[in-house]
């Protein structure tokens, strides 16, 4: 190993000539006018260049190395020293050298006490090695000089450029805390700019590779400006880090100011018979006293207050045990709110806002009613299921106004995490309880009426699964311990009445739809839209916009009108979107004086709102093939159209409009009953091998899936096959077998409602669907016939008419 040893002392007051590394201008001359050999044994360095007339100590650990320096001393030579490429190589050939490298003088040899030997070395002038003539005992190479004599003309460029160097050098040494002060002095007693940027060169803080490139460039000046720049450099890397380190100082200094004031003015306030801290835990035991807990919750306090005493207020921990405290207090243990047992007033409520929700009003009356007679009940968990927009959130509120207890909602839409929910524990930094528990706390009380909206909505990853962790909470026979990882203390909420709502039942965890009374709330009739949009929307909107009641006028006709050409939904978000645009309209013909008449007439309505929807309607029977059946989605009923055609072919069947496995199945059951059971509807079975069938659904870019279609699909065949007309303004929906029955389907009023909207006035249903149809309220399916069936033999001979269509298919007519 050759290294250079930084911390040998090079710059010394001492007497001994050889250790001062300032040279003369006549020193420097003699270093230039000496011979250099052909052949020059060769010294790699790892970590350092040696520049010519500076003095480094180098520590010397490889034989071969210790062997050429004792030769070279004994026998007075010089030697040539150059840094190697990649420092980590032990063994150094020719390849892994510098070419360019410098002179050296040997001045000492030393046994140092750790037992390495030191040698101290000084540059006189540079060369060039072209080529390794020895490798046995050490390097030998064949070597010339390399650079001439290193001066510049003594003008005042000459001059600037040395003063420059010194300032910015001292400049350094002053900034950097590691670098001795007597390298100062050095530097101002060198004048010779050659020697200068060599001396420099060799002790500024830069890379073997960055100094060596110093080394080799072989004009003065080009090298003095390289190293003012390289210094420019280092001093601004010094001035960024000092600048850092006193930013660092002065933030503890203050944070050990603020310390030492918190103490002092710690000690005053005790002298004066005043303490915060020790007013504040008062405060809180004073609370405690006065709270409505069990038993277990009291003792909890007891503890953890004692325990907040003997803490330094200081510490993190401190603030997070207050806050712990706080959350003690602020709970509602036992606090609850006096229930209005008046019926006749909670009907009132209900009705005066919400119309219709026949069902819930009546689910709510009656736990009213079981609570006044018995006085203590565990309050019902109600899911209401249904379209959006229908009134689910809305309702919670006026149950909660209807019951006199405290509201509470909290949206459950795109939860993943669990701990939102249980809360976190409380050895995680900002732990903090979970929104149940946060949210009775914003109540007050113990008993608020709290709605889950969006239960189907629920996600999870891998932090945990959000519905699995409700399972507790809705669950009337564990959450009266209901365990939350903050608190970490069992709490009641059984007499919290919670209220979920969902737009889809499928998508909620079976375990959790256990756990909930299933409520539908059902979509709106025309009827029920227009009395809501009356008695709700309508004085809501003229309230929100300043309107007076004399300033507009919307009839019953108007509404109808905008109910049936301007929405297609089951709730009433998208009708109160339209008549707020009316209303907005009267509002800025008011606001901009133009005249105008009080009532909104329908003919109105185009110059308002635009042209009305073009809705799926029933068409006609004119094409063999094509039934109109009825579709549930999330956001109500709706009708679809499934095509039949038929080409010659081989009796390949053909499924399109993006339709999901379900409904693939349907039409297989339905071709392969057809088939089994084509004498009775008098098709040929050849007809089935000679033609290819082609269904399709439209409007393919929504994913339609499910078994209702599957009656449906069933007619839509048989009329393909026979030719045979389809009843006029008929729809259906039905789930078909191999064996040819009908199955009962959900979702019956949203499709009732649906084929009402579109003209139909006769639907086919399976025979177990007749309770629904019965308890639907008369008004709804007024106009309206249902056809029963269990058979699907059934199902053809009511949806198909004896005659013909007017063009039919020929399947008699040769083919070529």
């Amino acid at each position: 190993m050759t290294d250079y040893n930084p911390h040998f002392q090079l710059l010394t007051d001492s007497a001994d000539e050889e250790f001062i590394p300032i040279i003369s201008e006549e020193d420097e001359k003699a270093m230039h006018k000496e011979e250099i050999p052909e052949n020059m044994p060769l010294l790699s360095l790892r970590n350092t260049v040696l520049f010519p007339g500076v003095v480094i100590p180098i520590t010397v650990g490889r034989d071969r190395s210790i062997r050429l320096i004792k030769e070279a001393k004994k026998n007075k030579k010089h030697i040539g020293v150059v840094s190697q490429k990649d420092a980590e190589v032990e063994m150094p050939s020719g390849d892994d050298l510098n070419h360019i490298g410098t002179v050296a003088r040997i001045i000492k040899l030393l046994r140092m006490p750790d037992g390495t030997n030191t040698v101290i070395l000084q540059g006189q002038r540079r060369f060039v090695w072209d080529e390794i003539v020895e490798e046995n005992k050490y390097l030998i190479a064949k070597v010339s000089a390399y650079g001439g004599v290193e001066s510049l003309p003594d003008t005042k460029a000459t001059q600037a450029l040395v003063e420059s160097l010194k300032d910015l050098a001292i400049e350094i040494i002053e900034m950097s805390p590691t670098i001795p002060s007597e390298a100062a002095g050095a530097i101002k007693n060198i004048e010779r700019l050659g020697f200068l940027v060599n001396f420099i060169g060799s002790n500024m803080n830069a890379t073997v590779k960055a100094k060596q490139k110093l080394l080799e460039i072989e004009d003065l000046e080009k090298r003095a400006n390289k190293v003012l720049q390289m210094l420019h450099k280092e001093k601004q890397i010094l001035e960024l880090k000092n600048d850092i380190q006193s930013k660092v100082r002065d933030d503890l200094d203050q944070q050990q100011r603020e310390y030492f004031l918190n103490q002092q003015m710690k000690k005053i306030q005790e002298e004066l018979g005043a303490n915060p801290l020790k007013e504040e835990i008062e405060e809180k035991k004073a609370r405690a006293l006065k709270k409505k807990w069990p038993e277990a919750a009291s003792e909890l306090f007891d503890k953890e207050i004692k325990r907040l005493e003997r803490m330094n207020s200081q510490a993190a921990e401190y603030s997070m045990q207050s806050n712990y405290i706080e959350l003690l207090l602020d709970l509602p243990w036992d606090e609850r709110s006096k229930d209005n047992f008046d019926l006749k007033n909670a009907v009132k409520v209900l009705n005066g806002d919400h119309y219709g929700l026949d069902k819930v009003k009546e689910r709510i009356v009656e736990h009213l009613a079981v609570l006044k007679i018995k006085g203590d009940l565990k309050a019902p968990i109600l899911c209401l299921y249904g379209p959006p927009g229908v009134g689910k959130t809305s309702l919670g509120r006026s149950i909660a106004e209807a019951l006199g207890r405290k509201y509470v909602r909290m949206s459950l839409g795109g939860m993943r995490d669990e701990a939102e929910i249980r809360g976190h524990r409380r050895t995680y930094i900002g732990a903090m309880p979970g929104r149940i528990l946060q949210n009775l706390k914003k109540a007050g009380t113990s008993n608020p009426l709290f709605v889950l909206d969006e239960i189907d909505k629920l996600a999870k990853d891998s932090h945990g699964d959000p519905s699995s962790a409700l399972l507790e909470v809705l669950d009337p026979e564990q959450n009266s311990t209901f365990h939350d990882n903050y608190l970490d203390l069992d709490y009641d909420l059984s007499r919290v009445m919670f209220i979920a709502t969902c737009n889809d039942l499928s998508t909620i965890h079976p375990a959790l739809r256990d756990r909930m009374e299933i409520i539908e709330v059902s979509g709106y009739t025309i009827q029920e839209k227009v009395q809501i949009a009356k008695r709700h929307l309508l004085p809501k909107l003229i309230k929100d916009t300043g309107l007076k009641r004399t300033e507009i006028t919307i009839p019953v006709a108007t509404i109808e009108k905008v109910v049936e050409l301007y929405t297609n939904e089951s709730g009433v978000r998208g009708l109160d979107k339209r008549i707020a645009k009316v209303v907005r309209n009267r509002a800025k013909e008011i606001a901009m004086e133009e005249s105008y008449t009080a009532e909104v007439s329908p003919n109105d309505l185009t110059g308002i709102l635009g042209r009305p929807y073009e809705k799926d309607r029933y068409q006609n029977n004119d094409v063999a093939g094509v039934v109109t059946g009825l579709a549930w989605t999330p956001t109500g009923g709706d009708i679809l159209f499934i095509e039949t055609s038929l080409t010659h072919g081989k009796g390949k069947l053909t499924l399109t409009g993006n339709l999901g496995e379900v409904m693939k199945e349907s039409a297989i059951i339905a071709l392969e009953y057809l088939k089994s059971h084509c004498v009775e509807l008098g098709i040929k079975p050849e007809r089935f091998e000679k033609w290819n069938v082609h269904v399709h659904v439209p409007q393919g870019a929504i994913k339609k899936d499910g078994p209702s279609a599957g009656i449906t699909m069933l007619t839509a065949l048989a009329s393909a096959f026979t030719q045979r007309k389809v009843r006029k303004y008929l729809a259906m929906s039905g789930e078909i077998t191999l064996r040819g029955q009908v199955l009962p389907v959900g979702g019956i009023k949203e499709k009732i409602l649906a084929a009402k909207r579109a003209g139909i006035k006769e639907i086919i249903l399976c025979e177990r669907n007749r309770q629904d149809i019965e308890d639907i309220d008369s008004r709804y399916i007024k106009g309206m016939k249902f056809t029963y069936a269990t058979k699907m033999d059934e199902v053809v001979k009511r949806a198909l008419l004896s005659d013909k269509v007017d063009t039919p298919i020929d399947f008699g007519k040769k083919l070529d």
